[in-house]
């Protein structure tokens, strides 16, 4: 006679069906990037595919670029919110202003760029026309 047994008793603990890998991943994750840096270097000294892996799969994961409680990922959320208004009209209005001038004058330089590119290509080829005549005129008078 077969007897089922009940599986809530297993699925009620907190990650005991989870894989090692997830618990390792929550353990890591619960202590920082630092945590994840640490092992990263050990799994590069332990065996070097290991340290490899970890960083691959950190870079992969974002886990190098999520949120930590040093400034790093505040002012790395801050430069992204450059766009949205700040509340305070007469600042946003210098922003806008100060964006536009700054888009204006790099548009101005590009196109400086490009003018000066055109004039040392033209230049360049000028030379070479000049010194293709003048083999052409020694070629010719031999």
């Amino acid at each position: 006679m077969a007897t089922f047994t009940d599986t809530t008793s297993f699925t009620s603990r907190s990650g005991a069906r989870d894989g090692w890998f997830t618990r390792t991943e929550n353990w890591l994750d619960a202590r920082g990037r630092f945590a994840w840096i640490a092992a990263m270097v050990l799994g590069f000294i332990v065996f070097w595919p290991v340290g490899l892996g970890l960083l691959a799969y950190m870079i992969w994961s974002k886990r190098m670029f999520t949120k930590s409680s040093d400034g790093f990922g505040r002012s790395l959320q801050r430069s992204y919110a450059v766009g949205r208004p700040s509340g305070n009209a007469a600042f946003d209005a210098y922003k806008a202003d100060t964006l536009r001038r700054l888009e204006d004058e790099q548009t101005s330089f590009e196109s400086f760029l490009e003018r000066l590119r055109e004039a040392k290509d033209k230049s360049e080829f000028d030379m070479f026309l000049d010194e293709r005549a003048r083999r052409t005129d020694d070629g010719s008078k031999t």
